[in-house]
C-alpha cells in the first residue's frame, strides 16, 4: 500500500480527499483521540479519491501500519474512488463492533454518505464507536472465522460479578469448615487409629492408549452484504499475519 499524501493529516485523521475543514479536521482528531485512549489502542479516519486496491485490503493495511497486528483499533475508511465505506478492527475493537453493531452504523450514516455529508457521518463513527465501547462486548459474543468456520466465543466477568463469587465461595468455605469440624472433632488423645495394622495396600497397573482425537467446528455461512454473523458475533479474516474484524458497504 503507496502512503497516502498527508493533505488535511493529523495524528488520527487522514484526509487524503480534502473533505473537512481544518476545523473539522481538528475536532474529529481531538474524539479520536479521546477514544483511542480510551480502547488503549487508536481510532483512525481516512479519505481517499485515488484509492484502487481492494478497501478491505486497503483499511486493514492501514490500521496494521498504525497499531501492528492484532493490536487494539479501527480505521473509517471513505473510498470515493470505488464509492464504499469501510471499517476495520483489530484487537478488543473486533469485540465492541459485532456484525449486527457494524451493520447499525452503515445504516445510520447511509443517508449522509449517499449525499455527501462526510464529516457527519465521520462524527456519527466516532461517537457510535464510543457507544459501543460504553456498552461493553455483549454478553454470549463470539468470533467467527469467515474462512474456517470455527467459533471463538468471548468470555468476561465483571468486576461485580468476580466479587459475588468471592464472597459467595468464602461463605460456602467457612460453613462447610464450621459444618465438618463440629460433627467429627475428636477430643485431643482420646483415640489413636491403629494405622499400621489396619492398612493395607494394593497396586494395580492399568494402561489407557489414545487411538484417535477430533475437533468439531462448525461453518457458517458468510453474508456477502452484510457479513453476517448474528447479534452477539464479529467476523473475522485474516491479513498479514494479524485478525481483523469489520465490513464494507457502498455509498
Amino acid at each position: 500500500m503507496l502512503p497516502l499524501p498527508v493533505y488535511g493529516a493529523t495524528d488520527y485523521i487522514n484526509d487524503e480527499a480534502q473533505l473537512f475543514s481544518p476545523e473539522q479536521t481538528n475536532q474529529l482528531n481531538q474524539e479520536a483521540e479521546k477514544l483511542g485512549q480510551k480502547i488503549k489502542g487508536g481510532i483512525y479516519l481516512v479519505t481517499t479519491d485515488t484509492n484502487e486496491e481492494e478497501p478491505r485490503s486497503f483499511a486493514n493495511e492501514y490500521l496494521r501500519d498504525k497499531v501492528g497486528n492484532n493490536q487494539n483499533g479501527a480505521v473509517f475508511l471513505i473510498d470515493l474512488n470505488q464509492r464504499e465505506m469501510y471499517v476495520a478492527t483489530s484487537g478488543n475493537m473486533i469485540d465492541y463492533l459485532t456484525d449486527s453493531r457494524r451493520e447499525e452504523f452503515f445504516d445510520t450514516v447511509s443517508s449522509d454518505m449517499s449525499s455527501g455529508n462526510y464529516y457527519a457521518a465521520s462524527t456519527t463513527f466516532l461517537n457510535k464507536m464510543t457507544e459501543y465501547v460504553n456498552a461493553g462486548v455483549p454478553g454470549g459474543h463470539y468470533r467467527i472465522d469467515e474462512e474456517t468456520g470455527k467459533i471463538s466465543y468471548y468470555k468476561t466477568i465483571t468486576l461485580l460479578e468476580g466479587f459475588i463469587a468471592f464472597a459467595l465461595a468464602l461463605v460456602a468455605s467457612i460453613a462447610f469448615f464450621v459444618i465438618v469440624k463440629s460433627r467429627y472433632q475428636l477430643k485431643l488423645g482420646t483415640y489413636k487409629y491403629p494405622f499400621r495394622a489396619n492398612t493395607q495396600l494394593e497396586l494395580t497397573e492399568n494402561e489407557n492408549r489414545l487411538i484417535n482425537s477430533f475437533v468439531t467446528t462448525r461453518r457458517i455461512p458468510r453474508n456477502n452484504t452484510s457479513g453476517g454473523g448474528g447479534s452477539g458475533g464479529s467476523t473475522t479474516n485474516s491479513s498479514g499475519g494479524g485478525t481483523f474484524g469489520g465490513g464494507g458497504r457502498g455509498f
